[in-house]
């Protein structure tokens, strides 16, 4: 046995839960697809409505709490980053001038999602200090499968934070950067990417990350029903594998999830965390206890909750 396989047979899975609310249907066990996966579970496993039977009722939340905080604070500015349509961002400032930056990667399982419903965590950021940035960005079925154009927008709208942060107050030296659930794995692609050679940016361009929810290891994912809609190739598994790249990895790291997620979402969080700890860059892993995948987001909202007090203190702006 090699030791990338006795390595994986090292990996403890989290305990089944017995909610019959949530998982996969009883069913005859398969062949073993990744791990103790049957493909039946494998897949269940990388479809959060599986585990969150209410995951429409949070989305709509999302949209209706996002509507209302932009009644109160106003409209962001809209800038662009790119020349496509679609390569824009909002920009929702602080009162405060060189403030820091905090830019928010939204998910959407890579197919859907947009910047409008995750303005909600502006009024905590504005509040504290700090600017929020909520990137646009090309879903994966209108760029034909593939991966790498979600990424490389995701990088772009960073870089042109870093270079156009004073136009707006910012501070292109206290850039930090989180995401959930594909936007997680999106954000984590951006913390480990080589920003000299590729954006002729600082190495250090981002200063802190939160990466609540996400896939780090793109190789179980392409054995599950993403690969209906996602056209991965080794190359992409390879290169989009954020685990696969932390000697890259400059800033420290917030690692989160929730013991409600799915089986895979927890595995990956915390082989993604134990790896980044082993790095030496782990701020801290939060296990945030009953929350589904949907809702521990919502806590960056507060600046009381998981997400929000954790990522203010890394800011330096928790009180």
């Amino acid at each position: 046995m090699s030791s990338k396989d006795a390595a994986a047979t090292a990996i403890v899975l989290p305990p089944p839960r017995v909610d019959p609310y949530r998982g996969p249907p009883p069913h005859e066990k398969g062949p073993f697809v990744f791990l103790d996966y049957d493909q039946i579970e494998l897949d269940a496993a990388y479809d959060q409505a599986v585990y969150q039977p209410n995951i429409l009722q949070l989305n709509k939340r999302w949209a209706s709490n996002s509507a209302r905080t932009r009644e109160r604070i106003g409209a962001p500015l809209r800038r662009a980053y790119g020349d496509s349509a679609i390569e824009q961002l909002d920009i929702f400032r602080a009162e405060q001038q060189r403030a820091p930056i905090f830019i928010f990667v939204h998910g959407g399982a890579w197919i859907r999602g947009s910047a409008e419903p995750y303005a909600t965590p502006a009024e905590m950021f504005n509040g504290a200090g700090a600017h929020y940035v909520v990137p646009d960005f090309i879903n994966v079925a209108d760029a034909g499968g593939s991966l790498f154009p979600m990424a490389e927008q995701v990088c772009r709208a960073i870089a042109w934070v870093y270079r156009n942060a004073e136009s707006f107050g910012g501070d292109p030296d206290r850039i930090y950067i989180g995401g959930q659930s594909s936007g997680s794995h999106l954000a984590a692609v951006a913390l480990t990417t080589d920003w000299p050679g590729e954006f002729r940016t600082p190495r250090d361009i981002i200063k802190g990350g939160l990466c609540t929810s996400g896939m780090y290891d793109l190789a179980p994912v392409r054995l599950s029903a993403r690969a209906n809609y996602v056209k991965f190739t080794d190359e992409m598994v390879e290169r989009l594998s954020p685990i696969r790249h932390l000697d890259r990895l400059g800033a420290p790291l917030i690692v989160s999830y929730g013991t409600y997620e799915t089986p895979e979402f927890i595995r990956q969080a915390r082989e993604f965390a134990a790896a980044v700890r082993d790095r030496g860059k782990l701020r801290e892993l939060i296990v945030a206890e009953n929350y589904s995948h949907l809702e521990l987001p919502e806590t960056l909202c507060n600046p009381y909750g998981l997400l929000g007090a954790a990522v203010l203190k890394q800011m330096g702006l928790a009180g």
